[in-house]
């Protein structure tokens, strides 16, 4: 299940720089790995409570909490074990770069951070600043791991990989406004699970502080400034403009 948005993202970025899907594959299973511990850790009974993800069960409903646990962290190292396996040819400084980047936007400082601060943020007031900087935790960072992971294996200087990170970042921004759109407007058929749990939890989103009108400029001028920071790679950014394209107007 799942749309696979981020797996997309890699194999668009992929066609950036001449880099064939065979070489990004492991790199798309890991983040597909790491995404779906996520969301099995997201649902527990100790953080959202939900009972159905992608149309069917939650893991924890279907298995129990143990299990689900257990399968939430056993994703989240074989993202490593597939990405440090002889069988993907990398050379060894960027395979470590790679598991170092997924380490930091994995962790604290990342996807678990965030989720720490969704969580802690609830039936709180928070002002714009600390709501995107939640969002990018718990759902940008990854996104900023595609991206830069492309960037490392194409050998990209420094400085290209920081504003492709960066570009991520803001790419899983406007993913997350998109998802939360679908909460409040969207059916439970479009979503995979319940809607209009955001604000039943008093979830501290873009949406709840700047009311919709508001925060779909907000997210339209996001998706404005990416597409604009991709025109200068021309062409060869077309499929990665069509995705996030997508990525806002699957609302409607």
């Amino acid at each position: 299940g799942g749309k696979k948005i981020r797996s997309t993202i890699i194999f668009d970025t992929g066609k950036i720089f001449n880099i064939s899907e065979a070489k990004l594959i492991s790199i798309c299973a890991a983040v597909e790995c790491i995404h779906s511990y996520s969301l099995i850790h997201d649902d527990l009974p100790c953080m959202d409570n939900d009972s159905f993800r992608r149309g069917k069960l939650s893991t924890h409903k279907k298995f129990g909490e143990s299990s689900a646990v257990l399968a939430g962290s056993s994703l989240l190292t074989l993202a490593f074990e597939i990405i440090s396996d002889k069988k993907f040819n990398l050379h060894a400084k960027i395979k470590n770069e790679i598991i170092r980047t997924l380490a930091s936007c994995s962790g604290h400082t990342g996807i678990a951070g965030g989720q720490e601060l969704d969580l802690k943020f609830e039936n709180k007031k928070k002002n714009l600043n600390q709501i995107i900087d939640m969002q990018k935790k718990k759902t940008g960072k990854l996104f900023n791991f595609c991206l830069y992971a492309v960037a490392a294996i194409a050998n990209k200087k420094e400085k290209e990989k920081k504003s492709l990170s960066n570009l991520g970042e803001e790419i899983g921004l406007l993913f997350q406004l998109a998802d939360d759109f679908i909460d409040k407007k969207g059916s439970r058929k479009l979503s995979g699970k319940p809607v209009k749990k955001d604000s039943k939890k008093g979830k501290s989103t873009l949406l709840s502080l700047l009311g919709e009108k508001k925060a779909y400029l907000y997210a339209n001028n996001l998706k404005k400034k990416i597409l604009r920071e991709l025109t200068k790679h021309g062409k060869k950014a077309k499929d990665l403009k069509s995705t996030i394209e997508f990525i806002l107007e699957r609302n409607f």
